[in-house]
């Protein structure tokens, strides 16, 4: 749940095909907003997805939704379903809101109850929901279950599952099912810190323990799964939506790998490591592939694109709507050497299959500046870059006919990070801290290769397979479609440079 709970106001989405934008003047009344191939909300307001579950060769995606935004307060969860997380289909509201004493549903997450532990039946569909208990002065646990498939919930009396000990976090619930230990496990954000309790039930919760974290200011919307590394060895990973502004860290998915006995998460490393390094890859939820045989071997992911500190900041609700996801990525554990492993994540093969061949081009080298003769505001841009000495080096998107406005995205050499800035373009930040977006890279190697989404108002960059990802929203005049290639410093050769229109 996000952190602006006064102003709280849900989410829906954006179920149709491609929107085609590209190459129109701005005065056209066709032109719009609206995301090409991301998930938005068809009106109105979103924001925290909610884990994704796999039925009968369909996923059902829950997310918060608040049909009375901007005036209104209070989400609901509203249930959208895909086969290839590239079409979707409305399925209208799932949990609505103010049904109960217990206000509005917050976030949570949906298991399948295949044995029938909580008594609603075998395969029953049980969502453990944090709601703001007497008014909103606690955050507590309820359970609603749903016994056609999910397209319908009803609330499990008036009474929480799991009571407030007396905190004011207490929120986001992700439930799994240990195989090892036979039980269910939840784990809640309560602050800084993630509670873990057990049930065998559902209904009857006991604490377990408690993971600390540092450093990364309040946590929310917690996670846990088991990966199957490449090489061969499982782990488990804890992650969270952390807020590490304040420590010059990211604002996203924060994890760990380490170990979970059933009772105790122990982590390899005392600090996270990051699944996102842009400023708008919120409130995220990873889930099973349904159709893997492996559930451990990689897992999908996709995430909020937006930002507590500038929400609302958007040219979107001149359209009536604010709310979009991220695409959703395949997620992969990777020995990293010297014992230490990472995720790795990487855009759905479904998706790329929907785009087309737009232009190529083999090597391009240049000292200087180069704008390719392409122009479009949704694309996929493959690109491998070397260089030998040089001091930056990238790529600058959705440039305008007079190279003013754009969105760059490259590799500082001399500085030894790879970034994303967008201080040139229409950007929803107005206070001036969320332009650039770093990571850490090795320079040294002197190459990258860049596999760069763009969208009508993102931009995601996959850096080295998948190693590095960043996720920013952008908001650029609707006809800012150019492409322009540069170094600074030195020579580039930029290879294999391939673009696919979505």
């Amino acid at each position: 749940m996000g952190l602006s709970l006064i102003i709280m106001i849900g989410l829906a989405a954006y179920y149709s095909g491609k929107s085609g934008t590209e190459g129109a003047a701005n005065s056209l009344p066709h032109q719009t907003y609206r995301a090409s191939y991301h998930f938005t909300t068809p009106d109105k307001w979103k924001n925290d997805p909610q884990r994704p579950i796999y039925l009968d060769g369909t996923y059902h995606y829950y997310y918060l939704y608040n049909r009375d935004y901007p005036t209104g307060n209070g989400t609901e969860w509203r249930h959208a379903t895909s086969s290839d997380f590239v079409h979707w289909k409305d399925e209208g509201i799932a949990i609505p809101k103010y049904t109960n004493p217990n206000g509005d549903p917050w976030s949570g997450s949906v298991v399948v109850d295949e044995a029938g532990t909580a008594g609603f039946g075998k395969g029953a569909l049980i969502a453990i929901v944090t709601q703001p208990t007497a008014g909103g002065k606690q955050q507590e646990q309820y359970l609603w279950y749903s016994t056609d498939r999910g397209y319908t919930f009803k609330a499990y009396g008036k009474a929480p599952v799991l009571h407030n000990p007396g905190t004011t976090d207490f929120r986001d619930p992700k439930v799994i099912w240990d195989q090892i230990s036979r039980k269910w496990i939840m784990v809640l954000a309560e602050g800084t810190k993630v509670g873990f309790y057990e049930s065998h039930n559902l209904k009857t919760w006991r604490y377990m323990s408690g993971f600390i974290t540092k450093n990364i200011g309040l946590v929310e919307c917690p996670d846990l799964y088991l990966m199957h590394a490449d090489d061969g060895t499982y782990k488990w990973v804890l992650g969270v939506s952390a807020n590490g502004k304040l420590s010059g860290k990211p604002n996203t998915y924060a994890y760990w790998t380490g170990d979970f006995n059933g009772t105790k998460f122990l982590p390899d490393l005392e600090e996270p490591q990051w699944l996102d390094y842009g400023f708008d890859w919120y409130a995220a939820v990873t889930f099973e592939d349904g159709t893997s045989r492996d559930k451990a071997q990689h897992r999908y992911a996709l995430a909020w694109m937006n930002n507590w500190d500038y929400s609302g900041n958007t040219p979107t609700r001149r359209e009536g709507f604010n709310g979009m996801d991220s695409v959703v990525r395949q997620i992969e554990l990777r020995r990293a050497g010297k014992g230490r492993y990472h995720l790795a994540s990487e855009p759905l093969e479904a998706l790329t299959q929907t785009s087309k061949a737009a232009a190529a081009y083999e090597q391009l080298t240049l000292n200087g500046s180069r704008t390719l003769p392409f122009t479009g505001n949704s694309y996929e841009l493959n690109a491998d870059i070397t260089w030998s000495e040089i001091k930056n080096v990238g790529l600058r998107l959705r440039e305008s006919a007079d190279s003013r406005r754009h969105v760059d995205v490259g590799v500082f050499v001399k500085g030894g990070y790879t970034y994303v800035n967008r201080a040139y373009t229409g950007n929803p930040d107005k206070t001036g801290k969320y332009l650039e977006s770093r990571a850490p890279f090795d320079v040294s190697k002197k190459k990258v290769h860049l596999k760069i989404l763009v969208d009508t108002t993102s931009v995601e960059v996959f850096i080295d397979d998948g190693s590095v990802v960043y996720s920013n929203v952008i908001f650029p005049e609707l006809n800012d479609q150019g492409i322009t290639l540069f170094s600074d410093g030195g020579t580039a050769i930029f290879s294999h440079v391939v673009i696919k229109r979505y």
